[in-house]
């Protein structure tokens, strides 16, 4: 059984999907590991590393794709490696096939069996493979570092002999892991932070980080989907929110925003009505930009000036941090392979476990994933 680890093409992309250590495992499993040639250079992990962890560098990327049984990366690669994977092949990386409805078609005509690591189920069983919330925890601390960085005030109070400065007060707009680790890392640099999320559940982890609750009264209950992600909110609950939301933006010296809804755009969290109402030098990071901004300003992976507010909207955050990102993901796949492989090494496929059939998209050109079917 080969598996096999490419180099990453996508734009701003610097991580790799296996790192040395976890090969080590899968080599001690009996599985025969090949790794593209510099595949792992842009995260700081060198072909010497993975040959010494028992993998084949592989120079030629054709070649590569043609002869692996499981192929593992972080993005999609792209139409044309794709068609280069042989039938029944095995293809794991970050689908998005809600989004993507082109390489699903493609995927099932070539008949290989691909499963997203963005579809892996939110339950207890599962954790150690999530990848969204290893990489969402890596987006929530880089950017209370990049809003730490954009604005132009100190973030702790300081006592100083020129007198006292005031602690920044930072709003975080989605309690998720990614804003729950936002407020931590905001909490740790000194800010005062304030947090807003529509599922009530949430309210005890946030106050737990020492950050106060904001709440919106007489919300729809049903707040929360079957796996943990907020759900999208009625137009007159969407603008009591807005509303709430404003008021907290007038006195905020940065927001942070994070809220994302599986499969359609970024809600509108923050108008412009409401960054005109900011002051001068704060910030604003969008933390949804790739998915179209919960601001209503953001210009994906540019920073701007409105209203003489800086607003960010990055993307690809994990990748910024490229070495303990692949780091988080690598495990996260060992557990998944872990899941699926028998003690030979061969892939099963028992759609009667929850963790398989949600995970796997396409499998001997049909389409399995629920989310699909419905």
């Amino acid at each position: 059984m080969i598996v096999a680890i490419p180099k990453e093409t996508a734009e701003r992309e610097k991580r790799v999907a296996l790192i040395p250590e976890t090969i080590a495992n899968l080599v001690e499993k009996g599985l025969e590991v090949r790794v593209e040639s510099d595949a792992g250079r842009a995260a700081n992990y060198l072909d010497e590393t993975y040959q010494e962890a028992g993998a084949e560098i592989v120079k030629d990327r054709n070649k590569l794709f043609k002869e692996a049984d499981i192929l593992i990366s972080i993005q999609t690669p792209p139409k044309e490696d794709l068609e280069q994977m042989k039938a029944e092949s095995i293809l794991i990386c970050f689908l998005w096939a809600l989004q993507n409805e082109e390489t699903v078609t493609l995927l099932k005509k070539e008949n290989i069996t691909a499963l997203g690591m963005d579809a892996i189920p939110r339950i207890s069983r599962a954790q150690n493979m999530d990848a969204l919330s290893s990489m969402s925890s890596i987006a929530g601390y880089k950017a209370a570092l990049i809003g730490a960085n954009e604005l132009d005030r100190y973030l702790p109070m300081m006592m100083t002999a020129a007198g006292t400065i005031a602690p920044a007060k930072v709003l975080v707009l989605g309690a998720g892991v990614a804003g729950l680790q936002a407020i931590a890392t905001n909490k740790r640099l000194g800010a005062v932070v304030e947090a807003f999320d529509i599922r009530p559940a949430v309210k005890e982890q946030v106050e737990s980080l020492g950050a106060t609750f904001i709440e919106v009264p007489d919300l729809d209950d049903e707040s929360e989907t079957e796996g943990g992600y907020a759900k999208e909110l009625a137009e007159d609950e969407q603008e009591r929110q807005r509303q709430i939301i404003h008021e907290h933006a007038k006195k905020s010296d940065i927001i942070i925003t994070t809220a994302l809804i599986p499969g359609k755009p970024a809600p509108l969290l923050v108008t412009k009505e409401m960054v005109k109402d900011m002051h001068a030098g704060a910030a604003i990071v969008d933390l949804a930009a790739e998915q179209g901004g919960n601001c209503e300003v953001t210009k994906p992976g540019e920073t701007t000036v409105t209203d003489e507010v800086k607003v960010i909207g990055p993307l690809n955050i994990p990748s910024m941090l490229a070495y303990h990102a692949s780091q988080m993901y690598s495990k996260n796949m060992l557990a998944l392979l872990n899941h699926l492989l028998d003690e030979d090494g061969t892939p099963e496929f028992d759609f009667d476990d929850e963790i398989t059939l949600k995970t796997t998209i396409t499998h001997q050109g049909d389409i399995i994933s629920p989310i699909l079917k419905e």
